[in-house]
């Protein structure tokens, strides 16, 4: 018996979405053993890099700045988008656990989505410490005091949790008389949508305003705050000290490209797209799995600071 059988057996039907079950990467299940290996390698590096990452700026004294708190908030969002959703996909690949309750499902998809906007959050307010320290230099200090850094992780976090709260209670007013079959390797907003047996367009139309709100607003800032910083940078004498004052940027705009380019992508693909099943779910996937993954080693190969500890940190280990 295929994959595909047993997924079809799974298909039942019914109002009550008591239990749901993941597809997993839907036409490539025969090679998910095989998938499961770079899922579990990159999953694993996310971990290990972050956690230290975390340990570094902590005990660090010369990282105790703006940046790198912010940097700190980003990598904490990325163990949780990577905790909350790899186990079960891990699971999916290994052991064939496909089913979640309604409730672990709404659950998950609270936090997948609450943390992704808060990761936006955290971008633009990393790019906002850019613009002060290249643009407004000697007010760096007074501006991104300690007690605003704490107040713009609070409104990053006011923001997602806020806009994120209706998703459940719109989600559980629909009836899933259809199948509760979801195509995706976790507990995706519009796969779940996509088994309601009733009008759905209010939770269409609310998923699109947010992601408009959230992305396309603070690509908006990004891009601004971006533009002033070239204007800046070009303005000055020297070509070394341009260089000098981009180089502060090129670990934030790598972030930027990686976390950004596949949520876009994943977006207009599941709504207006006609692409393979199996390339929307493992471009989902990619969002959740590589940028926890290549944060700490871009920023950490990039910091004179971080490198150093490291390489202290894993010599006391090993001598």
């Amino acid at each position: 018996m295929t994959q595909q059988d047993n997924l079809s057996g799974y298909n039942s039907t019914g109002s009550d979405p008591s239990v749901f079950f993941l597809s997993g990467i839907l036409g490539l299940e025969a090679m998910h053993l095989w998938i499961s290996v770079p899922f579990c390698s990159v999953f694993t590096v996310a971990l290990l890099g972050n956690c230290i990452l975390l340990y570094v700026i902590k005990t660090e004294p010369s990282l105790q700045q703006p940046m790198f708190y912010f940097l700190a908030m980003l990598a904490v969002i990325d163990l949780v988008l990577s905790t909350t959703t790899m186990p079960k996909t891990l699971s999916i690949f290994w052991f064939n656990s496909r089913e979640i309750s309604f409730t672990a499902c709404l659950v998950q998809m609270f936090f997948l989505h609450s943390f992704s906007i808060m990761e936006s959050a955290v971008l633009l307010a990393m790019a906002f410490d850019r613009y002060v320290v290249i643009c407004n230099p000697l007010r760096f200090t007074s501006i991104l005091t300690n007690s605003v850094i704490a107040k713009i992780g609070l409104v990053g976090l006011a923001r997602a949790i806020l806009l994120m709260v209706p998703l459940p209670f719109l989600l559980r007013r629909l009836p899933f008389c259809r199948s509760h079959v979801i195509i995706h390797c976790y507990c995706e907003h519009m796969a779940v949508v996509n088994l309601a047996c009733a009008n759905t367009r209010f939770n269409n139309i609310y998923g699109i305003i947010v992601t408009l709100f959230i992305v396309g607003l603070d690509l908006i800032f990004i891009a601004l705050s971006y533009v002033k910083i070239l204007r800046t940078v070009l303005s000055l004498a020297s070509k070394e000290e341009q260089l000098k004052a981009f180089c502060t940027c090129i670990s934030h705009l790598c972030v930027i490209i990686v976390v950004y380019t596949p949520v876009v992508l994943s977006s207009i693909i599941h709504r207006f797209g006609h692409v393979a099943t199996c390339i929307h779910i493992l471009l989902a996937n990619f969002y959740l799995l590589f940028p926890p993954m290549i944060n700490p080693i871009v920023y950490g190969v990039k910091t004179k600071q971080i490198r150093d500890r490291v390489r202290l940190l894993f010599h006391r280990k090993c001598f």
